[in-house]
């Protein structure tokens, strides 16, 4: 009785850790956009379902994130200079830190410099801008240590501003600094040591794509499967394998820019589950390979390709169905191995789409550029199940968290819902 009780427990812990698990990064928990929650808010306005709200100085694309009862979150102050880490209470929304990263924010067209979303193993953060300053903090804010990136290897030269998220792996922080519409400078990866900063190692990835094409702004994917791991970047014309420990090239798949049009920058970050790798890129065509490959795979491990990928919002996947949410707000959902249409394209509600959706609770929500989340179901029928407007300026994705949903929008941070006893 008493092993069959302990029993109970540990496994009441261990579901307890799911359905709650944090947000930690950009794309959640398991850095795919999906969370294991349920009961979360499908209606809500701005004066209905709303716990609580804090005002913001001015837009951001950085995503919040949060550990326990901490949100952080990267924000553009007022005076459109300076940047910041701030730290909020999940509670209440009250602010409980803020840490200067930088000067030097301005605008790039859409985005700020305070794009990157930071990254949390729940005892430090780090925070990136797209200035190129790296720092580490606890979580008491304290400044742990400082990278300017830029000093150290030369200055970005993406045609509309840095804006990728560093990706943690095993307490490490992998960086990607993929440009050449204003540099000559080669395109590369960082790894960097969560602990004190020191860079573990630097590995340039070559490519023949021309004028803006070189230029990406994803965030890196980690495969993990049958003992492998590989980090994966869709950029340049072509998607690649890295090796985690050295950052060496282990495979590479050409074929993201065909007609080679010397436009094709790529914002939308690469989509990962078991052995697939999903690699969008501008439209047409979006890549689905497995992963595991040695040298030249574009032929030998494509599974599919689609034309009416994304340009902008990541794609999601339960591990059936890939969701595809175009720029327009248009919706394809696929079958993930084998690429068949299971419906689309279907039409949200109208406007530019930024944000990158978000699966939980048998639901997907992703919110216009107009601050309009739409929610419709998971599975292999389209249904619309609510649109939802905040009438505020939105690039940021939904974080979940407690049956809660955390939405940044230009002026403001909402809690949408209630939070569970």
């Amino acid at each position: 009785m008493i092993r069959l009780a302990a029993s109970i427990v540990v496994v009441k812990l261990a579901l307890s850790a799911v359905v709650f698990a944090n947000w930690p990064a950009w794309r959640g928990p398991t850095r795919d956009g999906v969370s294991t929650e349920v009961n979360l808010p499908v209606h809500w306005s701005t004066t209905d379902n709303i716990a609580w709200k804090v005002a913001l100085p001015q837009w951001g694309g950085a995503t919040p994130i949060i550990w326990d009862d901490t949100i952080f979150l990267s924000v553009a102050e007022a005076d459109l200079d300076n940047l910041s880490l701030w730290a909020v209470k999940r509670a209440d929304g009250s602010v409980i830190w803020k840490r200067h990263l930088g000067k030097g924010n301005h605008k790039e067209r859409k985005q700020n410099m305070s794009s990157p979303s930071p990254v949390t193993d729940g005892t430090t953060v780090w925070a990136m801008t797209g200035t190129g300053i790296l720092k580490a903090f606890d979580f008491a804010g304290k400044e742990l240590w400082v990278r300017d990136i830029q000093h150290d290897y030369g200055r970005f030269g993406l045609n509309w501003g840095y804006a990728s998220s560093p990706l943690l792996v095993d307490g490490d922080l992998i960086v990607p600094v993929l440009h050449g519409m204003k540099t000559d400078a080669p395109s590369y990866l960082l790894r960097i040591d969560g602990g004190t900063g020191a860079t573990q190692w630097r590995v340039e990835r070559p490519n023949t794509a021309v004028r803006e094409s070189p230029d990406a702004y994803i965030t890196p994917a980690l495969v993990r499967f049958g003992g492998l791991s590989e980090i994966i970047i869709n950029a340049a014309d072509c998607v690649t394998g890295h090796d985690p420990a050295t950052g060496k090239e282990l495979w590479r798949a050409e074929g993201l820019n065909p007609t080679r049009d010397p436009a094709n920058r790529i914002v939308a970050s690469p989509v990962v589950h078991d052995d697939v790798v999903v690699a969008p890129t501008r439209e047409r065509p979006m890549l689905v390979l497995t992963a595991g490959g040695r040298g030249d795979v574009t032929h030998s491990h494509k599974l599919w390709e689609f034309n009416n990928g994304p340009d902008v919002p990541t794609p999601v996947t339960d591990g059936n169905l890939l969701y595809v949410v175009t720029d327009r707000g248009v919706v394809h959902a696929l079958e993930l191995r084998t690429g068949k249409r299971v419906y689309g394209p279907q039409r949200l509600a109208p406007g530019t789409y930024s944000a990158s959706p978000v699966l939980a609770d048998g639901k997907i929500y992703i919110t216009s550029e107009d601050g309009v989340t739409s929610v419709f179901k998971s599975g292999s029928t389209f249904e619309l199940l609510a649109a939802n407007h905040l009438d505020d300026y939105t690039l940021s994705s939904i974080a979940v968290k407690d049956g809660q949903l955390f939405l940044r929008t230009s002026s403001t941070l909402w809690a949408i819902g209630k939070r569970p006893n």
